[in-house]
């Protein structure tokens, strides 16, 4: 029997040194989008696809996570005082449930293989998810619900995809595709970051994942791969072949936030959604004369 996905799994134990000075105190996670913090979006998006349990590893310095998703006893009573109902409302529907919350420490900086790992007490022997905050992915139905929808009939793995520029490959997880069904298409290999000439396709892995508990025993080894890291990706091609397997090319838009560019292109695309926004970005265009 397929089990529901309950829990997820949100890796936030990074330094974000492509961000610094911003993030020399503040968490690369915290970097607002508009006026929302990347993470706040990941856990928003979870909560859309049912998710009961969320999970943070964390690192130094992430104390600021841990108190975006707690009460603030203070500020609410203030927002009250001042009649500002919609923002207090706001503000309390970004707040999990008691209890829903967990946090642990990723003493060291080893890799999303070695963050994952990090997890596998609080995860238990059950299906969960991993979603990546750098990667802000825009749609009208969340991403992860379409994974979760499309893993129950399934079952096993799966990861989300997208096409790359053949020279980005080595950038990213690499799959080789077998059987392809709709969106969805089998995995036969995954490599991680290989070069150009030596990529088995140009199908990389978005940061968003639905996995078996099994992958913690291919974690458990921890071995290095590219880039001196203990590698998701390796682990997960490990796991080919003994449950089924698949990528899924979700519905949606992704904005690569670890990156400046990508950073500033999803400000600007969400800034454009809004109406008490849109009308003054798109002024501000036009002043350019770009």
């Amino acid at each position: 029997m397929n089990r529901p996905v309950r829990k997820a799994v949100f890796p936030v134990g990074g330094l974000g040194t492509r961000f610094l000075p911003a993030t020399k105190a503040m968490p690369k996670e915290m970097l607002p989008v508009v006026d929302k913090p990347l993470i706040q979006y990941a856990v928003e998006e979870a909560q859309a696809a049912g998710i009961e349990e969320f999970i943070f590893v964390t690192g130094r310095g992430k104390s600021a996570i841990e108190n975006h998703f707690d009460r603030s006893v203070e500020l609410e009573a203030l927002l009250a005082e001042k009649a500002k109902g919609d923002v207090l409302k706001e503000l309390l529907g970004s707040v999990p449930e008691p209890g829903q919350v967990s946090y642990t420490r990723q003493m060291d900086p080893l890799g999303l293989g070695h963050a994952v790992w990090c997890a596998r007490y609080l995860v238990g022997d059950e299906p969960f998810a991993v979603l990546l905050a750098d990667d802000l992915i825009k749609a009208d139905t969340s991403c992860l619900k379409q994974m979760v929808d499309a893993q129950a009939e399934t079952g096993g793995n799966m990861i989300a995809l997208m096409d790359v520029p053949h020279d980005h490959t080595s950038r990213y997880g690499i799959i080789a595709p077998g059987t392809v069904n709709g969106r969805l298409t089998e995995v036969t290999g995954l490599v991680e970051k290989p070069k150009p000439a030596e990529a088995p396709s140009t199908q990389a892995v978005v940061g968003r994942y639905i996995l078996q508990p099994e992958v913690f025993k291919h974690l458990a080894g921890q071995q290095k791969g590219a880039g001196g890291e203990i590698q998701l990706t390796d682990a997960l091609a490990r796991m080919i072949g003994g449950a089924p397997f698949h990528g899924y090319r979700f519905e949606g838009t992704r904005f690569d936030c670890g990156d400046k560019v990508g950073f500033f292109e999803a400000n600007l695309a969400f800034a454009l959604e809004r109406e008490d926004l849109r009308d003054g970005v798109i002024a501000f265009i036009k002043k350019l004369g770009l």
